[in-house]
């Protein structure tokens, strides 16, 4: 997950975080029921109404930039923010992060890696 085709998509000195750094980060903000209004852009300029429990507390400011699925359609603009994690599942899943705009939840799937999600790359420590 922290290659594409070769490339590298996140730069030198970054990674994508793994599902245990997902989990550290969701556990700071006070679990994964309020940790996504903490991670949401507030207000309803790029997310759908109501955008529920949105405070940008932590200066993340995740957006509702949707997926593409497996097939290349895409789907959910507005009302969802999909995260890779880099920690893979099995040979063709990976585990990721949720955020949508009725609730403050931060949900943790699994999900084909045929699919787009956004990535948000960690400086390495």
């Amino acid at each position: 997950m922290t290659s594409n085709g070769g490339k590298n998509v996140c730069p030198t000195g970054w990674h994508i975080p793994t599902d245990a750094e997902w989990t550290t980060l969701t556990d700071y903000l006070g679990g994964v029921y309020v940790a996504g209004g903490k991670l949401k852009e507030t207000g309803t300029t790029h997310w759908a109404t109501p955008n529920t429990g949105a405070t940008n507390e932590t200066g993340f400011t995740a957006l509702p930039g949707g997926d593409r699925d497996g097939t290349g359609a895409y789907g959910y603009v507005g009302y969802g923010s999909f995260w890779w994690s880099s920690t893979e599942f099995s040979t063709t899943f990976a585990w990721n992060r949720t955020m949508s705009y009725s609730n403050t939840s931060v949900f943790r799937n699994i999900i084909d890696e045929r699919n787009g999600f956004s990535v948000r790359c960690v400086r390495d420590f």
